[in-house]
């Protein structure tokens, strides 16, 4: 046996439990708390850890722990493994399933509500959780999801995925703002107004607009973020249709946006560790969307 191969060998659910309790609780005190064992039992079984990996995980001083560049790359891994373990325990115990789908900002929109009570009534063995994480990929490249719904321009080459919808693009804006007035706004118009954007898991870009004609942006950091400063009417926003039907918000108003292609909808997954639901969760998140389509009457 390699070298490796000895050193998968000697490692132990409890690194993981260890190492993702400590980032989760912000200390080692805390994270003994959590698993039941002494501050001391912690400091080893990440030592150990370490140790095992020949590289430094975490940074700690006095008042703070933080997970190195490593740290981060084995905290993500240490997640996955550790939900498939759950999920086998689960599985071999009750014969059920659970499938949790993530998303940054919005699940399925207005299908949402939908989408659960049909999953519920169809597949009662698979219990459904929804889970919002400000992350690119909604939580799933950090192993908190086995599904993540994504409207963000990501690379995708990474990922499996399956586009099961578009959705039209909005105006935000606050609900005395003289456009709350009209029904519509032009995507030419925006380039006069402050655009606050959410570089991170947003879905607007600043390619929309030509190079010489783009608006002056402020940026947020998340939904909570980004609604705050459309409300104060200083800031408008672009967004899909269902950050409108999710996030309705008094003093916020949407208004539907003209010009701007529809922002497609994926859900994504690890081609490794896909879960067995996969496939009917895409059927089902796909025929709410088709649901959406005008029907064409031909003509007499």
């Amino acid at each position: 046996m390699d070298e490796s191969g000895s050193r998968a060998g000697a490692l132990e659910l409890k690194h993981l439990r260890c190492l993702v309790a400590i980032v989760d609780t912000g200390s080692f005190t805390d994270a003994g708390h959590a698993l039941g064992m002494s501050q001391a039992a912690v400091s080893r079984t990440l030592a150990g850890l370490e140790s095992l990996l020949g590289v430094r995980l975490l940074h700690r001083t006095s008042r703070i722990v933080a997970p190195t560049a490593a740290g981060v790359r084995a905290l993500a891994r240490a997640r996955v493994l550790l939900a498939g373990t759950e999920e086998f325990v689960r599985e071999a115990t009750t014969g059920h399933t659970r499938l949790h789908i993530g998303h940054a900002w919005s699940a399925f929109g207005r299908h949402t509500t939908e989408f659960q009570r049909r999953w519920h009534e169809q597949h009662p063995g698979t219990d459904l959780r929804l889970i919002r994480h400000n992350t690119p990929t909604g939580g799933l490249a950090e192993g908190l999801c086995d599904l993540a719904v994504i409207r963000a321009p990501i690379d995708l080459a990474p990922w499996s995925h399956a586009r099961i919808g578009t959705e039209a693009r909005y105006v935000a804006m606050a609900s005395d703002d003289p456009w709350a007035r009209r029904r519509s706004v032009r995507l030419d118009e925006i380039p006069n107004r402050v655009l606050a954007i959410d570089r991170r898991t947003g879905t607007t870009a600043l390619d929309l607009w030509p190079e010489q004609g783009r608006p002056a942006v402020e940026f947020t950091q998340d939904i909570d973020d980004w609604l705050a400063a459309i409300a104060t009417g200083r800031r408008v926003g672009l967004t899909p249709q269902a950050t409108a039907a999710q996030y309705r918000r008094d003093g916020i108003t949407y208004r539907p946006l003209r010009g701007a292609e529809p922002v497609s909808v994926h859900l994504i997954w690890r081609a490794r560790t896909t879960h067995p639901a996969t496939r009917t969760a895409i059927a089902l998140a796909t025929g709410l969307y088709r649901e959406d389509r005008p029907v064409r009457r031909s003509r007499d």
